[in-house]
């Protein structure tokens, strides 16, 4: 369920980053295809990109660590019974919820239309099947069937809508409009996705508009019938509708000038956007530890003053179970079997009990369970230098992330150490203070003539368990914690609502051995755009035209509505100085966007050089974190 709600979230954020992409930059443009194929590629690349992931490994070089196992008690086993809200089934069933609803309701659209089409005489000419019907509606088309009422319109009239919706049949704009609806019901969480669809249903009312016109003489006579279909409120949701859009933006975009060819290098900003958004979000960097020969145990042969831990997480499979099972027989003679075993849908452990059995002298169990994945554990087996064998649990991930270490039982350190209890640099007074029982886990690292012991107390470690750490507004294990020098702590804000530990550090830009972290490069500045398009005239409202039609209808209201359209008319034609007069507005306006177009083509180019500055950056970043 966590798997679905990241990729939801990042389907969302590329549905809106074109959509934001096609507003800004693209939809006053009057490259209606063009921006017909990038509005569907930006729904196609929604739903792949999420699913393509890189792996990057970075190889970091192991560190000799020693430990005093006299000093560590035994693990104890670890219990996931405590209820709590499940936030992730919550979302899946209000998801669940929503697309069930939306689906009902596109089922709804398809029974509409269907009511319609049912019972109705078809006329094939070509490719076209039309329907006359008798219903008030606004002609639509649907594949390649198109339908109209011939009774509200003139011969003009109606060869101009249909011209309009043969361009949409021809051109199979149905599949964008049930694609973009489609896309509705599984993204129905994301306002942006509704703006999507309508952006995709404007443009191909453009795209129709331009076409149609083209093959009418009268252009004034097209724009009137435009006008026209507005009084005809009825349509159905999931066919092209004659009247889709806004009326006074498609007429601007009949009289708006073809835009620059140049202009097309808007279309090619969209790749440094979707390049940063697989390089932050779908770069997986895995750092891999490499063999150390001073460290490294042979796994066949059974190495004295040796320790051999064999690591269970939440994707060990039952293979993998079986391996660590014939491996401890082989080489220990230890019996280990597994049993009350189970998987959530991923396939990931939620529960396990472990038995550890070798005749008299070792017994062993540890069961944990829980709706949740399992943390990772251990089962520990050592050998001193006498050849006694000793086998147990840990969960410490210091521990945990070593395959085989070199022990020396007792081995002092020098009289150069420092002791770090929970974190907080202690004295070693407090330590021989300290109860063996209270201590979850103990780590003793020996570097050069420094020595170095850190220890986690049961109660200190079950608290930092139970909330989610963040140092520096970034989130953190319980291990980056520890390690933190207490000095740097500025504040430490603890909400047991929300269950979160939030410090905030003195040094920000320093790495644990005092190495300064490269600076992040300075992103260019994008040029400012000061300018603003010109507002197209405002037109006189529309007469609206009487119910029924004007032979079997009200003839009184049908005349008094031929009278205002006469009206109406004569007022258009007034308009025309005022149309022509915008379309000169619009010729300076596109000449006062060259040079903002050049100063983005220059813009593009540092974007460039930026992103091989952040690429060297984070090179440099994984190299510190590796070190």
């Amino acid at each position: 369920m966590e798997t679905l709600f990241i990729y939801g979230i990042k389907s969302s954020s590329l549905i809106g980053i074109f959509y934001l992409a096609y507003y800004i930059l693209l939809r006053k443009e009057t490259f209606f295809n063009s921006n017909r194929w990038f509005l569907l590629a930006g729904l196609i690349s929604s739903v792949i990109l999420p699913l393509v992931v890189f792996t990057k490994i970075i190889w970091v070089n192991p560190s000799p660590t020693t430990f005093d196992w006299s000093k560590i008690p035994a693990t104890t086993p670890i219990e996931n019974d405590a209820f709590e809200i499940n936030w992730y089934i919550i979302f899946g069933i209000v998801y669940s919820f929503g697309i069930l609803v939306f689906l009902m309701k596109f089922a709804f659209d398809f029974y509409s239309l269907s009511k319609i089409l049912k019972g109705k005489t078809i006329q094939q000419q070509a490719d076209y099947k039309f329907i006359n019907v008798a219903e008030n509606v606004s002609p639509f088309s649907y594949f390649n069937y198109i339908v109209y009422n011939s009774t509200l319109y003139s011969d003009t009239e109606l060869e101009n809508i249909l011209e309009h919706e043969k361009v949409h049949s021809t051109q199979n704009h149905t599949l964008d409009v049930l694609i973009s609806r489609l896309f509705c019901v599984v993204f129905w969480f994301n306002p942006l996705m509704w703006l999507y669809k309508n952006a995709i249903a404007q443009n191909l009312e453009f795209i129709a508009d331009s076409e149609a016109s083209k093959k009418i003489l009268d252009k004034k006579a097209y724009q009137f019938t435009l006008l026209k279909i507005t009084t005809q409120e009825n349509c159905v949701a999931i066919t092209n509708h004659f009247y889709q859009s806004l009326i006074k933006k498609r007429i601007v975009m009949l009289n708006k000038n073809q835009s620059n060819k140049r202009n097309y290098w808007k279309y090619a900003l969209i790749f440094p956007l979707l390049g940063a958004f697989i390089f932050f979000f779908q770069v997986k960097v895995i750092a891999q530890e490499r063999e150390s020969e001073s460290t490294a145990v042979e796994h066949s042969k059974p190495v004295e003053n040796s320790v051999d831990i064999y690591k269970i997480n939440k994707n060990t499979t039952d293979a993998e179970l079986k391996e660590k099972t014939n491996a401890l027989k082989e080489k220990y003679d230890v019996t280990l079997s597994f049993s009350e075993v189970k998987r959530n849908s991923e396939n990931e452990l939620i529960a396990i009990k472990v038995d550890l059995n070798k005749g008299k002298e070792i017994s062993k169990k540890m069961v944990t369970k829980g709706t949740e994945a399992i943390k990772s554990f251990g089962i520990i087996v050592s050998k001193n230098e006498n050849g006694l064998l000793t086998v147990d649990f840990a969960t410490d991930d210091t521990v945990l992330n070593k395959k085989n270490v070199l022990i020396s039982p007792n081995a002092p350190l020098s009289a150069d150490k420092e002791i770090f209890i929970n974190g907080s640099k202690s004295s070693q007074e407090e330590l021989d203070k300290l109860d063996p029982n209270e201590i979850e886990s103990m780590d003793v690292i020996k570097k050069s003539d420094k020595g170095t012991i850190r220890i986690v107390t049961k109660n200190f470690s079950k608290t930092l368990n139970e909330n989610d750490i963040y140092i520096d507004d970034e989130k953190a294990d319980k291990n980056e914690l520890l390690l933190l020098d207490q000095n740097t702590i500025t504040k430490m804000d603890v909400n047991k609502n929300e269950k979160t530990i939030r410090i905030t550090t003195k040094i920000i830009n320093q790495s644990a051995d005092n190495i300064d972290i490269p600076t992040p490069p300075t992103p260019p500045t994008p040029p400012s755009f000061t300018l603003k398009s010109p507002k197209p005239p405002v037109f006189p409202k529309t007469p609206k035209a009487p119910k029924g039609d004007p032979i079997t209808g009200d003839k009184k209201a049908w005349k008094e509505y031929e009278s205002k359209m006469e009206d109406f008319n004569k007022k258009m034609e007034a308009m025309e100085p005022e149309m022509k007069a915008f379309d000169k507005k619009m010729e300076e306006f596109d000449k006062q966007m060259e040079p903002f177009n050049a100063a983005m083509e220059d813009f593009d180019k540092k974007m460039k050089i930026y992103e091989q500055q952040m690429e060297e950056y984070h090179s440099k970043m994984n190299a510190k974190k590796g070190k």
